[in-house]
């Protein structure tokens, strides 16, 4: 952060505006600060509507607690949460700013829930700051998932390949703050200039999405098959979700981060084996994938 945007954000949290609306007091702890994420990205919140008891009282359709206890509204978040009833989530809502590498934005964006306003290249000019990935997620090209990292790059292959991304990025912003020049000549439209600029340089963004449609995007972001990059957004988002709403984040953790979905054949293949049976792939009807899947999930 710059001195001035530094200045701003202790402005911010320096004031104090008196409020009628409900607020979440692990959040007002979180707004406006910063939490890094990479090596110059961070996430932070702007603003936010709605606590659990905001969930709770959607689900209810009432004015007041009445003579309700946490415990009480814990069940009906759980209850909610394992049935599927994403309504009363969509109640609560958070706005956050991050600043991420193109990449990963551009993966991100695919969520198509939110609403959203970049930062324009058109007529800002964007800082030299590229995500340079730390040695120990420097991966091959896994060898049997298309999408996937494989072993860990090391020694000279790894400076090799370190080596190749810093100079790429450094030539590329060379060259653009070259075509940006003046120096008494016209130079190039900031528009046409940043075509040149790679897909790890970063760029900042407003978030605004409900807590129904952040629970989907976490859910596959958190996973662990999710790319390192996103999956480190993910995790700070989660923590500042736990902070706004903690009874909705429990029943999402249990039911949807640790908790697991089987097909039909999966489930009759499980009452089988519960019953004593010795069932294999072919009795159960699974595709080799499918079972390779069902029998990680039982191993853990």
């Amino acid at each position: 952060m710059t001195p001035e945007e530094q200045a701003e954000i202790d402005a911010l949290r320096a004031r104090q505006t008196p409020t009628r609306r409900v607020v979440a007091p692990g959040l007002e702890a979180r707004l406006y600060t910063p939490h890094p994420v990479l090596d110059h990205g961070f996430v932070r919140v702007i603003d936010y509507m709605g606590d659990d008891g905001a969930i709770v009282q959607a689900a209810r359709v009432s004015y007041g607690p009445g003579t309700r206890h946490t415990r009480d509204d814990a069940g009906l978040i759980r209850y909610l949460m394992r049935h599927w009833h994403s309504t009363p989530f969509e109640m609560c809502e958070i706005k956050l700013h991050v600043k991420l590498p193109i990449f990963v934005a551009r993966q991100w964006i695919r969520h198509r829930t939110a609403n959203v306003n970049e930062i324009s290249a058109r007529y800002s000019i964007l800082d030299r700051e590229f995500y340079i990935p730390r040695p120990e997620h420097l991966a091959a090209q896994s060898a049997s998932n298309r999408q996937g990292r494989g072993e860990v790059l090391e020694g000279e292959e790894a400076a090799r390949v370190l080596a190749i991304l810093k100079e790429d990025s450094a030539r590329a912003y060379d060259h653009y703050e070259a075509m940006l020049s003046t120096d008494g000549q016209q130079g190039l439209a900031r528009e046409l200039a940043r075509m040149n600029l790679p897909q790890n340089i970063y760029t900042q963004w407003y978030w605004k999405i409900d807590l129904h449609n952040l629970f989907h995007f976490l859910r596959l972001r958190a996973d662990a098959h999710a790319q390192h990059e996103i999956r480190a957004y993910a995790g700070v988002i989660g923590e500042i979700v736990a902070d706004w709403v903690p009874l909705a984040w429990a029943a999402f953790e249990d039911y949807r981060l640790r908790g697991a979905h089987l097909s039909g054949k999966a489930l009759d293949a499980l009452r089988r084996m519960l019953r004593g049976e010795t069932v294999t792939r072919e009795q159960s009807g699974m595709s080799p994938g499918e079972w390779r899947e069902f029998e990680s999930l039982l191993r853990g």
